[in-house]
């Protein structure tokens, strides 16, 4: 029998340390992510947990800074890997494929920070690479992305009051549209958690 995993990727205190962080999607990204963490344990499921390093920068993502860590009050259990990754998704600079080839994993979920970005292309690849992905939307968090034309140096009031600025709303409903039927399935905590049927959303 093939076995199952939970993928939770980047949910991690370097995005704490951001001002943009106040502006999030999901201010109970932990307590969500906790909720499937408690299922997927509950079930026998693999749980894997992604870091994302950016070594030598200086920034909120350097190892250095000691930020490159889980925020509080998640933690893993007992034989549940904890792997560090340079790349957006979370399989090109890890193992992860491997881990889950060896747990003889073909079902995988995920959930994290950056819906559109880290969690999408793990959703992604991990399609192309044969797993049947779950995308749990709700147990994402995202941060408004400034336009292209905007300055770099244009500061998070500019950004946020620039009209041509992706909301979090929009973002989610872009990333749920291009993955849904292509690359996962999307649900919700509850669908995955079991405290509604799949596909009751009203």
């Amino acid at each position: 029998m093939s076995r199952a995993a939970l993928v939770v990727i980047d949910v991690q205190e370097s995005f704490r340390q951001r001002p943009i962080w106040a502006y999030g999607s999901n201010p109970d990204i932990v307590g969500q992510v906790d909720r499937l963490v408690r299922t997927a344990r509950g079930r026998g499921d693999l749980v894997v947990w992604v870091l994302h390093a950016e070594p030598g920068t200086g920034g909120v993502f350097d190892p250095a800074l000691g930020h490159v860590r889980l925020i509080d009050g998640l933690a893993p259990g007992e034989g549940e890997p904890t792997l560090v990754k340079t790349s957006h998704n979370a399989f090109t600079t890890t193992n992860l494929q491997q881990l889950l080839t060896l747990a003889g994993v073909c079902d995988v979920t995920v959930c994290g920070i950056r819906t559109e970005q880290c969690v999408e292309t793990t959703t992604r690849v991990g399609a192309d690479l044969g797993y049947r992905m779950t995308f749990v939307t709700d147990a994402t968090m995202t941060f408004p992305i400034p336009h292209r034309d905007l300055p770099e140096t244009a500061g998070l009031a500019e950004v946020l009051a620039d009209p041509r600025t992706l909301s979090n709303e929009e973002i989610v409903r872009r990333t749920e549209y291009a993955l849904a039927g292509r690359f996962a399935t999307v649900r919700t905590v509850d669908e995955v958690t079991g405290a509604v049927r799949a596909g009751a959303r009203s």
